[in-house]
């Protein structure tokens, strides 16, 4: 069987702001069906990366492609179509629709002067039933709660129909329950083929969702690779500084802090 294609191709990538050194050179490969989860500390460049990868931001050194190709060269209408990207955060500085706010995510699929059609109605309808937001539709998206807007923004992630998704904590604001139902939901993207880079920053959700993790320490160093390989206490306790205890309960390994 044919491996699936690399959508995302990080080769000695290092990051600096200002005189600070993030992270040292590291390089990985994120293949079709996959998720990694960037985890650290505040402040270590997780997110930081995240807008390297989105092409955003330039990194200091090494190479970065997506789908065989360098960010740089892609066009950025091509690229809005391949790669969606979901901040932290989501002013809302005029009132609109729940619905018009998700339409927002197919704006790279009309022309230049088009305008949504039924298709895309459809398309940012179906999102928003993946999320639960559905009956929220013609709300006002300024008198939705934190949590209800977030699932408002992975809708429009969705409706973007992006082959590779890159969020940045997607779980922010969300209760358990829709934690894990967004967490099912980015699973079941990949499985169909998607690739999925996420910001998260609980432990034990990310040894959940992970198929590689890239770990930052805080203090310039970063480990990447398998998640079984990098989710370790004893490696955890360094990039954390705190000491961790791993259990194992029902095929799953739980990090606890000691």
């Amino acid at each position: 069987m044919a491996a699936a294609e690399i959508l995302l191709d990080i080769d000695q990538l290092a990051l600096r702001v200002g005189e600070r050194w993030l992270c040292c050179a590291f390089s990985q490969q994120l293949r079709a069906g996959e998720v990694l989860v960037l985890l650290g500390p505040n402040g270590a460049g997780k997110t930081t990366l995240l807008r390297t990868l989105a092409g955003l931001a330039p990194p200091a050194a090494g190479a970065l492609s997506i789908a065989g190709r360098a960010v740089a060269d892609w066009p950025p209408r091509e690229l809005a179509r391949l790669r969606g990207y979901l901040p932290q955060q989501q002013p809302d500085l005029f009132p609109s629709s729940v619905l018009e706010t998700v339409l927002v995510g197919r704006h790279p699929h009309l022309g230049r002067w088009g305008w949504e059609g039924e298709q895309d109605v459809a398309v940012a309808e179906a999102a928003l039933r993946e999320t639960g937001m559905l009956d929220f539709a013609a709300r006002d998206v300024q008198t939705l709660s934190g949590g209800e807007r977030q699932r408002v923004a992975i809708a429009a992630l969705l409706a973007q129909a992006p082959r590779l998704m890159l969020l940045d904590e997607p779980t922010n604001h969300l209760d358990l329950h829709h934690q894990i139902s967004t967490l099912e939901l980015l699973r079941t993207r990949a499985e169909a083929g998607c690739a999925v880079v996420t910001v998260l920053h609980d432990i034990n959700l990310a040894a959940r969702l992970a198929d590689h993790v890239v770990l930052f320490d805080g203090r310039g160093r970063v480990l990447a690779g398998p998640r079984d390989e990098v989710l370790r206490a004893d490696v955890l306790e360094q990039a954390f500084s705190q000491p961790m205890d791993c259990i194992e309960h029902a095929g799953r390994r739980i990090f606890v802090p000691r």
